[in-house]
């Protein structure tokens, strides 16, 4: 359904780019916390999106595909509408000719160069095939820590502010993300698809960018943006997960479980 995935990635540029400059301009921050804001917002979904789209037994398909897609369309997109939003309001100038040259370093080689080591060694890699996923999470902890780690006093001085910033940026990602699907009329799985896809930005990517080209000020608010859209994904997919769940026992699965000591009650409820 390829009219899902175009519906899924326009929202993805669409509804999230709005909210991050809406949200950074509705906040007294200094401006490199904003440009922050609306960077991170700018960015492509997350790989972690796709994990939390199984848990939450969402279109996995979907997920992967629109994230995908999103990835390599935020080569130009992501520095062109940073560029476009950090100059209404906050009139700052961005070089987005210099960011699309980032983005092919960081996003597009790294997978050129993967598929063309897996076309030509193929099942040689399998070890390093292995390692690979626990390395980019390692890669991807290590950025955030040493983000926030470099910008701590100024968080702390900001954090009142910018905390709940970032936050109902993502809390408004999902929850339009989810309406967005509604609006378009499909089915359950594919809007818990599009809220986790919208709501999930990749933020290594974007605090990578922040240091590249601005400040580790603005690199702070895409740190903060990984726990933030972690915590929310992950809240959503325990709700969905016990949705179906008790949707699969029937209707008297209530009125039985509540029967049962809360021990037993929390691994029956527990138990798929």
């Amino acid at each position: 359904m390829p009219s899902w995935v175009g519906l899924g990635v326009g929202a993805q540029f669409l509804i999230m780019p709005l909210i991050g400059w809406s949200v950074a301009m509705a906040f007294a921050l200094p401006d490199q916390f904003k440009l922050g804001i609306i960077l991170v917002s700018c960015c492509p979904g997350g790989t972690a999106s796709n994990v939390v789209t199984f848990l939450a037994r969402g279109n996995l398909a979907l997920s992967v595909m629109m994230t995908m897609c999103s990835t390599f369309l935020a080569i130009v997109l992501t520095p062109f509408l940073t560029k476009t939003y950090a100059a209404q309001g906050l009139k700052m100038e961005v070089d987005a000719l210099a960011m699309v040259v980032s983005m092919v370093m960081i996003v597009l080689l790294p997978i050129v160069t993967g598929l063309v080591l897996n076309s030509a060694f193929g099942n040689k890699l399998a070890k390093v095939k292995e390692v690979s996923p626990l390395l980019s999470v390692l890669v991807i902890v290590l950025i955030v820590a040493a983000v926030v780690g470099a910008t701590k006093s100024s968080i702390l001085i900001h954090w009142r502010t910018l905390l709940p910033a970032v936050f109902i940026v993502h809390l408004f990602g999902f929850g339009l993300g989810f309406l967005w699907g509604r609006l378009f009329k499909l089915g359950e799985k594919e809007c818990r698809t599009f809220s986790i896809e919208v709501g999930m930005q990749n933020s290594g990517l974007g605090s990578q960018l922040a240091k590249s080209h601005f400040t580790m000020l603005a690199a702070a608010p895409c740190a903060i943006s990984a726990f933030f859209h972690c915590m929310i994904g992950s809240f959503l997919a325990s709700v969905w997960r016990r949705k179906d769940a008790r949707k699969k026992m029937g209707p008297g699965f209530e009125s039985a479980s509540s029967a049962l000591c809360p021990d037993t009650k929390n691994r029956f409820e527990n138990s798929d």
